[in-house]
């Protein structure tokens, strides 16, 4: 079965499709080289291949049009000069002085029935390694065929050969009014050596002008490249962050006006950062200066409250629910503040870790007992995993991760502990929180610890503030690690926080910051 046109175009599909994957790969200095090579090549292969032929064609026309003349001139001279009944051997002298003119080519004369019919009376050469044999038959029937459209029956014929490697001219006429016909045998030896020798040198041009041209396209792809290089420098450093980074300008063309575009652009984004940055760092401020000024009266409210509980029982029954609401929302108060101030840490970049050797399993049940989770959280945690880490943001990451699962999925929760090696202190440290509820909302998954997220927006208003799984992620994070939430294909959320088993890197990794 042939290809059909779908096949073919599948085809040129494919080569561009390399070829385009070719020239991503290529830089764009190497692409530039490799055009201006290309176009000095075509031009010079052109312009050499043209003034071969232009010049070929010259030698070749000049040299068999001045042997012919001559052998046509010297032929009359010779016919006018010889009896018509002159024998083999004035023939055979004929011969001789024929090849003897300036343009030195060889010569057959031949008298009686010779050429295309009938066997020759006189055969004579003027040298002996020439032969009638050696005449081209067409020529041959060329020269002995009368023509009867013109002044003259016969005429003058020439045809180029190759004998042994070399060129020749050879020419043939007929001798009008006798029965003579000559032939002569030109060598062009000497002119394919001229032109051989004018080849190499339009070779030689030709590799030299691609070697200047690829020079001239180094040099012009620097001149056009540098200042998009120090572009390219300059936007990378802008894109680390320094800010005040800016292209000396010189000249009027486009690469200039690009380069003033570039410091306008740097100026602005600067301006709008530094903006930006200021702003931030008020709202920074201000939130922990309205955390730190909430703490006093927070805490007079607190022991406040808590005096109103021990007295719950001896109050009045219609304010008793008053009480417990103050209690309640005092409480929370507290946790608020304590949350955003955490926040305002990290957010300034000044949160840090006191690193220590724990047990993780040790660790996980006393975060459970400590808040009576006990009955509601099922533990698989081998002891003797001893990681270095944080015990009290570790304790945080639990805390909030596990009294989310219990709020939102319901018991059993269930913690497991793991690590991703088997040697001793290798890997890393894995611990997942899987609740038993429902799961969590596809829309809702993306979400999960963006700050004050409500997955119910009808209900404003909850028991927690909304901070405690974006804490959670921060103090993963300061301690080199992650804290993913997917669902489990059984049912329920799965939380998995994965950290190093030493977090001292990470640990000198901030104080660096610091610095």
């Amino acid at each position: 079965m042939s290809p059909g046109p779908a096949d073919a175009q599948g085809r040129q599909g494919l080569v561009r499709g390399w070829a385009a994957g070719l020239l991503r790969w290529i830089s764009l200095r190497l692409r530039l080289v490799i055009v201006f090579a290309l176009v000095a090549l075509v031009s010079a292969v052109s312009v050499a291949g043209i003034a071969y032929w232009l010049n070929r064609d010259s030698v070749l026309t000049r040299t068999q049009d001045a042997s012919l003349k001559d052998f046509r001139e010297s032929l009359q001279d010779e016919s006018g000069e010889l009896d018509l009944r002159a024998g083999c051997t004035d023939l055979a002298k004929a011969a001789r002085r024929l090849s003897s003119t300036t343009q030195n080519f060889d010569v057959i004369l031949i008298s009686g029935g010779g050429g295309s019919g009938g066997e020759p009376g006189c055969v004579e050469r003027s040298d002996p390694s020439f032969t009638l044999h050696d005449v081209p038959k067409t020529l041959k029937t060329a020269v002995d065929q009368r023509r009867d459209d013109g002044k003259w029956p016969y005429h003058l014929y020439w045809q180029r050969v190759t004998m042994d490697g070399t060129p020749y001219l050879v020419g043939g006429a007929r001798v009008i009014g006798t029965d003579w016909t000559g032939y002569m045998f030109k060598s062009l030896d000497s002119e394919r050596r001229d032109l051989n020798s004018l080849a190499w040198s339009l070779g030689i041009a030709t590799g030299l002008s691609l070697i200047g041209s690829a020079l001239l396209a180094q040099g012009a792809a620097s001149t056009v490249l540098r200042p998009v290089q120090r572009l390219g420098d300059a936007a990378r450093r802008l894109g680390e962050g320094k800010l005040d980074t800016r292209l000396r300008v010189t000249g009027t063309d486009e690469l200039a006006d690009l380069s003033r575009t570039f410091n306008q652009t740097a100026e602005r984004l600067q301006q709008r950062v530094e903006e930006l940055s200021e702003r931030e760092k008020s709202s920074r401020r201000f939130v922990a200066d309205m955390s730190h000024e909430l703490r006093t009266p927070l805490t007079a409210m607190t022991a406040v409250s808590e005096v109103l509980e021990e007295e719950q029982e001896n109050l009045d029954p219609m304010i008793a629910p008053a009480v417990q609401l103050v209690v309640q929302e005092t409480r929370r108060l507290n946790d608020l503040v304590e949350n955003l101030m955490e926040v305002t840490r990290f957010d300034a970049g000044t949160a840090r870790l006191v690193l220590d050797d724990v047990d993780v399993a040790d660790l996980v049940t006393a975060c459970i007992d400590a808040r009576a989770w006990l009955d509601a959280v099922e533990l698989d945690a081998d002891r003797g995993i001893v990681a270095r880490l944080d015990p009290r943001r570790l304790d945080v990451i639990l805390a909030n991760l596990i009294g989310n699962a219990l709020k939102h999925g319901g018991s059993p929760v269930r913690v497991s502990v793991r690590t991703t090696a088997d040697a001793p202190g290798a890997g890393d440290l894995v611990i997942e929180v899987k609740d038993n509820g429902p799961g969590i909302p596809a829309e809702v998954l993306p979400h999960v610890f963006d700050r004050f997220y409500k997955a119910d927006t009808a209900r404003p208003r909850s028991d927690g503030s909304g901070l405690g799984l974006s804490i959670a992620v921060e103090s993963a994070r300061i301690h080199g690690g992650t804290i993913t939430a997917a669902n489990d294909p059984a049912g329920g959320a799965v939380f998995t926080l994965r950290l190093p088993r030493d977090s001292s890197a990470a640990a000198e990794a901030l104080e660096q910051e610091d610095e």
